[in-house]
């Protein structure tokens, strides 16, 4: 079974793609993941704050100011908190590509066009053969309107797209109003291929302290249904390429995802609990099953039970919702 494929014009050895995470901050787990057969690497997201800081030369003057807008500066981390710097994070694009050989796509994570643009040309620079847009945005103003919202990410993407030549990726949520209408709407802006979907980390309150608290939570196969719906529903509607991350920590899960659209499986919840040695337990056995089951190539099996093309396309609809709460006994 030839397990190669393509994605946002990249051609991969097979589409498991180690997601945006730590992962790749030390070449000693990039070496691994690549000795394991990964497709590819999609580095960990710089984030505009990073970008900011640096471009304006704060960093030291919020240190020696700090007592001047402390309660400011507490909503962002401290430089100290990012592994690796906008410089440092450059070079390490170029190792990972001079170490590997394999395709590496950069991302960025922010929520304003400026604060992106002069980065991703030095990304571009730096040797990366894809962008990833990590557009994480939360609205909490009553008066913000979900197309104001929408524009802010078209916006991005336009503006990104116009300043550099490398294929773009666009990491959505889940939460807007009508995801296929802005797919199409990305796509005509610039976006090679869509990221489905971004894993918002949420926070708890501790009762004690009386403050909110954060800790990761990795996914679990549970998440992947909900990717498996939407990717079911784009293929076909959208000629743009479609990744999905989130919930896939097994071999089953990949081959699902790609059935349903998926291009490209991004594994990292998987690779944090069991180490990059994952990898190559995932992809045997899913070239085990896709020859057992006598699939010869990729193109075979993407997309083949989308909604265009399942032979039970209600399943990812209204119908599968009513069917499911008739048939209920307690």
């Amino acid at each position: 079974m030839d397990l190669s494929t393509s994605y946002l014009g990249l051609k991969l050895a097979n589409p498991l793609l180690v997601g945006s995470s730590p992962l790749v901050d030390e070449m000693d787990t990039v070496q691994r993941l690549a000795e394991a057969g990964i497709g590819g690497i999609v580095m960990h997201s710089i984030f505009e704050e990073q970008i900011t800081r640096e471009q304006l030369g704060t960093i030291m003057d919020m240190e020696l100011h700090a007592e001047s807008f402390a309660e400011a500066l507490s909503y962002f981390p401290h430089p100290e908190e990012y592994r690796l710097g906008p410089e440092k994070y450059l070079e390490q694009i170029r190792k990972v590509k001079e170490t590997t050989g394999l395709p590496v796509i950069g991302s960025l994570n922010g929520v304003t066009p400026a604060g992106w643009l002069d980065y991703a040309k030095q990304v571009e620079q730096a040797g990366a053969d894809a962008l990833e847009l990590n557009v994480y945005y939360l609205p909490t103003q009553v008066w913000e309107t979900g197309d104001e919202v929408e524009k802010r990410t078209l916006d991005i993407v336009k503006t990104v797209r116009a300043a550099v030549k490398l294929p773009l990726a666009v990491k959505l949520s889940p939460f807007f109003s009508s995801i296929p209408n802005l797919a199409q709407r990305l796509e005509t802006a610039g976006a090679g291929a869509l990221v489905i979907f971004n894993r918002f980390f949420q926070p708890d309150i501790d009762i004690e302290a009386l403050e909110p608290k954060v800790h990761l939570e990795l996914s679990t196969s549970d998440e992947l249904l909900l990717r498996l719906r939407w990717l079911a529903i784009l293929h076909g509607q959208i000629k743009c390429d479609l990744a999905v991350t989130g919930g896939v920590h097994t071999a089953h899960d990949a081959i699902k995802a790609l059935m349903a659209g998926a291009s490209a499986v991004q594994l990292v919840s998987v690779l944090l609990a069991k180490g990059p040695e994952q990898v190559k337990v995932i992809r045997d056995v899913m070239r085990t099953w896709f020859e057992e089951h006598e699939y010869e190539s990729m193109e075979q099996v993407i997309g083949s039970m989308s909604l265009q093309r399942s032979p039970n396309s209600q399943t990812f609809t209204r119908a599968n919702y009513q069917r499911l709460l008739a048939g209920w006994r307690p």
